[in-house]
């Protein structure tokens, strides 16, 4: 076995093109495994977990460190070989292109835009988002690790011009029937939607596109917006923009429950809208609504269903599902001491929907995004009982991909967890659309069959329940996702709340 680890400092790289650039070289003949990441502390931890550099070697975040492990010495020279080609042959394909280097340039070339998308470090992004505020464009904020005080003023400047200033940590929108960051391919219609919650705004449009109905706008407003500190500066815009716009006859608002005092702020300002509203505050009580005259959805699913109904009179009734029955038909397959689930998120909102079902079931659930202090955990690399884990938590993407983009973090630790003799139930979210992995279904089907097979190989059975967030005009098709994860061994529920229902249900039924 020959090994490899190789600095490159100061030499940044852009996380898409490093997961592009690993794959170039474990495509070669001959190489075990290979990665190039940035030398960040959590990308420290997984290279040398998985063998690939010496835990002693010193590297900076702003450093490029390339680990190759190989059946021979041959195999690494050519897999250094096969990164190199392909970052020559990138950084001259956009010798090409126009590519202005500024705001000021992209505008001289572009004089009609008046949005701007920003995915660049999060130390850089306030600055570049205030200069596009400034020149009258409105901004998608996709970079994370934005200070609060960086949102709350770039915020404030927004409202004060009138503008969207979505995010920071905004992944989804749908602004005119186009998609912006992570967002699926659904048909246009009455609905409009505002919401703190990125895949919950995707799974909100794809569940409305399935029961019939079609999407006006869908604004993100960033995950931070409705804690006491930013107040909500974002999503009261939103809102009033989709009261005033034409294409809009039903409002919806997918969150965690805002700060009491914002929730006060959006209740007094939705009761004067002469259009309905749907709110889905998950996790959230009723009663925050009082006197709004909105209409309260417990989860996603429903807010779909509420919304299609008002906007369009289509009113498709759930189909319910013998769980119970399936559920013990799995639960009897497991071994004794097989007792925990755990679930991998590639979405953050899907995480927490699915903690809040298995804990309406009576689950103690443990997570990385727990808002309970005493059911956070201590390690989110460790999962102790039932553990629901959000992989697109900046944790886990500092200096990565997100899940949806690259999903080999997620992929790994599917079989780390199978590996657990106390776990007997995988939930796994697949989520399709703009923006998201090619094939993120056919991306985890290997893992699902390997920590099948691993689990079966010690005699124990392994349920993997999984949910497809896409559509059939999605350019991954939600059909042959689905059949994909199913080919692999999973059990595809007709949406996340289901899967986590389902899970749950076994999950009762053996602890």
């Amino acid at each position: 076995m020959s090994s490899k680890c190789e600095i490159r400092k100061d030499a940044y790289y852009d996380s898409v093109t490093l997961m592009l650039a690993s794959g170039k070289m474990c495509d070669v003949p001959g190489v075990k495994n290979a990665a190039a990441m940035m030398g960040t502390d959590h990308n420290r931890a997984l290279m040398k977990a998985a063998g690939l550099i010496d835990g002693d070697l010193q590297f900076s975040p702003n450093d490029a460190v390339i680990g190759i492990l190989a059946e021979e010495d041959a195999a690494v020279d050519k897999a250094l070989a096969a990164l190199d080609e392909f970052l020559t042959k990138k950084a001259a394909s956009g010798a090409k292109d126009i590519k202005p280097k500024t705001l000021e340039g992209a505008k001289r070339l572009l004089p009609e835009a008046n949005l701007e998308i920003i995915s660049v470090p999060g130390r850089f992004a306030a600055a570049e988002a205030e200069k596009a505020l400034d020149m009258g464009m409105h901004v998608l904020l996709f970079s994370d690790n934005v200070t609060i005080e960086d949102e709350i003023k770039l915020k404030e400047k927004a409202v004060e011009k009138g503008l969207l200033m979505m995010g920071p940590d905004c992944g989804t929108a749908i602004i005119n029937g186009i998609a912006l960051g992570f967002a699926n391919a659904v048909r246009r219609g009455g609905i409009g939607l505002a919401a703190a919650a990125g895949t919950g705004l995707q799974e909100a449009t794809v569940l409305i596109e399935r029961f019939g109905g079609g999407v006006s706008q869908a604004l993100g407003t960033g995950g931070r917006d409705l804690k006491e500190a930013v107040g909500g500066l974002m999503m009261k815009l939103c809102l009033n923009a989709l009261e005033s716009d034409p294409g809009t006859d039903t409002i919806v608002i997918v969150s965690k429950p805002p700060h009491p005092t914002v929730m006060a702020e959006i209740a007094k300002q939705i009761s004067a809208f002469k259009k309905p509203v749907v709110s889905c505050f998950l996790g959230g009580n009723p009663e925050i609504l009082k006197g709004s005259g909105a209409i309260w959805a417990k989860d996603i699913e429903s807010a779909a269903r509420i919304a299609v109904s008002l906007s369009t009179g289509i009113n498709r009734e759930k189909e319910e599902e013998a769980v119970s029955d399936f559920a013990s038909s799995e639960a009897s397959l497991y071994k004794s001491g097989q007792i925990h689930l755990r679930g991998l998120y590639s979405g953050g909102t899907l995480c927490y929907e699915s903690m809040l079902a298995l804990g309406e079931a009576g689950l103690e659930i443990r997570s990385n995004i727990a808002q309970d202090k005493k059911l956070q955990l201590e390690d989110p690399e460790q999962s102790v009982g039932h553990t629901l884990l959000d992989m697109g938590d900046d944790y886990f993407t500092n200096g990565m991909a997100h899940p949806m983009i690259d999903p080999r973090q997620r992929a790994q630790r599917v079989l780390k967890e199978a590996e657990d003799p106390s776990v007997a139930v995988i939930l796994l979210d697949c989520v399709g659309g703009y923006g998201s992995h090619e094939n993120p279904a056919g991306a985890i089907a290997g893992a699902i069959k390997k920590a099948k097979r691993l689990a079966a190989q010690e005699g124990r059975h392994l349920t993997v329940v999984a949910s497809v967030c896409g559509t059939e005009g999605d350019p991954q098709k939600r059909g042959d996702q689905e059949n994909i994860l199913r080919e692999a061994g999973a059990v595809v529920a007709a949406c996340n709340g289901d899967a986590a229902r389902l899970g749950a249900e076994i999950a009762r039924k053996i602890s």
